[in-house]
C-alpha cells in the first residue's frame, strides 16, 4: 500500500553544501554541529552521518539519549551533551564517550565522587542568558575548583548569547566582554581548554569577533537564518520540504462556513480541497489567517482553522485532483514557500516550525 499522508523531504546534498558554506565563512575554525531535537526535525542520525563524512569536528545534542542514539548508529565524532549534568548517569556518559556540560558547583561535586576514567567536560559560564551556567562573579571559584578534579579533562569553556540574532548588538557585546573576562581568569589559573566557544548561528553572522576557536552551528546548516535581523549573504538553502496530499475536493456555494468555529466563509461559489496534514504534523496553526499552500506555482489560500490532522484550501478552478501533493513549506517543482516567511507572518521563528514536525510525516531522504 502506498503512503498517502504528509511527507518531509530532506535534501542531504543541500545539507552538505550548507555545511561547506559555513566552513568557508569561518575559515579554519572547527565547527560544532548542533543536531539536538532529532536534528531540528530533520533526523539526527541521517544528518550526522552526512556531516561526519563532510568532516565536521564535533556534534552537540541535548540529552544523553540523543548522544547514545548517534553512538548506536555508528557515529564516532565527539559529542557534547548540552543538558544539565545528571549525576546518576556519569558511567553511562563515559561508556558512550560523551562530553558533558558542567554548569554548576553541584556538577563539580558529582564529578569529584565519580570513580572512573577521565570524563571530557565543557565548563559553562552564564554571561546573560540566565539559564544554565555559573554566574560571572562566581566563575573564578568555579574554574579553580574544576581545575583540581582529577577525573575530568576540561576540554572546553563556553557561554551562550541571548540576543546575537538581533539588530541591536549592545547586549551581545556586553556578554562577549564578560566572556572575555572569564577567559582572562582561566588563563591566570593556567586553564587552557582546547575549545572556547560562544558563537551560535546568529553570532557567526553578526559578531565575527566571537568565533574564538570553535563555532556552534545549528539553524544555518538546515538552511534557514536564525532571524531576519542578521546579514543574509550566505547562500544557504532549506534542507526540508514539507508536502501533503489532497484527499477530497468538493464544490461549495458562496457563504459556506469552513472548519472549526466557522471563522472563514467562502465569498463565492468555489471548490474546496481537503489536504491531509494538520497541526499535529507540524503545520503551524496560526498560519491559517494569511496562509496558503502552493501547487504548480499558484498560491492556494488556506480556508479556516487548521485542524489536528487536516486543513482545507480554496482551489477554485485549479487543475488539481485527488492524490496531488501540495507544498506546505520548502522548495520543489510547485515553487518555494520560505519557512522564515511563515515564521515572520505568525510572529514565530523558523526553529519552532521545523522542530514541530510531528512523528507522522514520512521522512524521505
Amino acid at each position: 500500500m502506498s503512503y498517502t499522508g504528509p511527507k518531509v523531504h530532506i535534501d542531504l546534498a543541500q545539507l552538505a553544501k550548507n555545511y561547506q558554506l559555513v566552513r568557508n565563512e569561518v575559515g579554519n575554525i572547527p565547527v560544532m554541529a548542533t543536531v539536538k531535537a532529532n536534528g531540528y526535525g530533520h533526523g539526527a542520525v541521517e544528518v550526522s552521518k552526512v556531516l561526519e563524512k563532510e568532516g565536521v569536528n564535533y556534534f552537540a545534542v541535548f540529552t544523553l539519549e540523543e548522544g547514545i542514539e548517534l553512538r548506536d548508529a555508528g557515529i564516532t565524532t565527539d559529542i557534547l551533551v548540552y543538558s544539565k549534568l545528571d549525576p546518576n548517569r556519569l558511567s553511562e556518559a563515559e561508556a558512550h564517550n560523551l562530553t558533558l556540560n558542567v554548569s554548576s558547583f553541584d556538577d563539580l561535586q558529582a564529578l569529584k565522587s565519580h570513580q572512573g576514567d577521565s570524563i571530557k567536560v565543557h565548563l559553562k559560564i552564564d554571561t546573560g542568558m540566565t539559564r544554565l551556567g555559573v554566574p560571572l562573579e562566581q566563575s573564578e571559584a568555579f574554574l579553580q575548583e574544576a581545575n583540581q578534579i582529577d577525573g575530568i579533562e576540561i576540554e572546553g569553556l563556553y557561554s551562550h548569547f541571548a540576543t546575537a540574532d538581533e539588530g541591536d548588538l549592545s547586549y551581545a557585546n556586553n556578554q562577549l566582554n564578560k566572556f572575555n573576562d572569564v577567559l582572562t581568569i582561566a588563563e591566570k589559573l593556567g586553564i587552557n581548554p582546547t575549545f572556547i566557544h560562544c558563537s551560535n548561528s546568529g553570532a557567526i553572522l553578526n559578531l565575527p569577533e566571537s568565533r574564538f576557536n570553535m563555532v556552534r552551528v545549528g539553524m544555518l546548516l538546515y538552511g534557514a537564518f536564525p532571524s531576519d535581523e542578521v546579514p543574509q549573504d550566505l547562500p544557504i538553502k532549506p534542507v526540508m520540504t514539507f508536502t501533503a496530499p489532497v484527499v477530497e475536493i468538493r464544490d461549495v456555494k458562496a457563504g459556506t462556513p469552513i472548519s472549526y468555529g466557522g471563522v472563514y466563509t467562502t465569498e463565492k461559489d468555489t471548490r474546496i480541497a481537503v489536504v491531509q496534514a494538520g497541526f499535529a504534523d507540524g503545520v503551524p496553526r496560526p498560519w491559517y489567517v494569511d496562509g496558503f499552500v502552493k501547487f504548480k506555482d499558484q498560491n492556494l489560500k488556506i480556508t479556516g482553522r487548521i485542524c489536528m490532522d487536516q486543513l482545507m484550501i480554496d482551489v477554485g478552478s485549479a487543475d488539481i485532483q485527488y492524490g496531488d501533493e501540495v507544498l506546505i513549506f520548502g522548495s520543489n517543482e510547485h515553487g518555494t514557500i520560505d519557512v522564515n516567511e511563515i515564521a515572520n507572518t505568525i510572529n514565530s521563528t523558523s526553529y519552532v516550525l521545523v522542530t514541530a514536525i510531528g512523528i507522522r510525516p514520512k521522512r524521505i531522504y
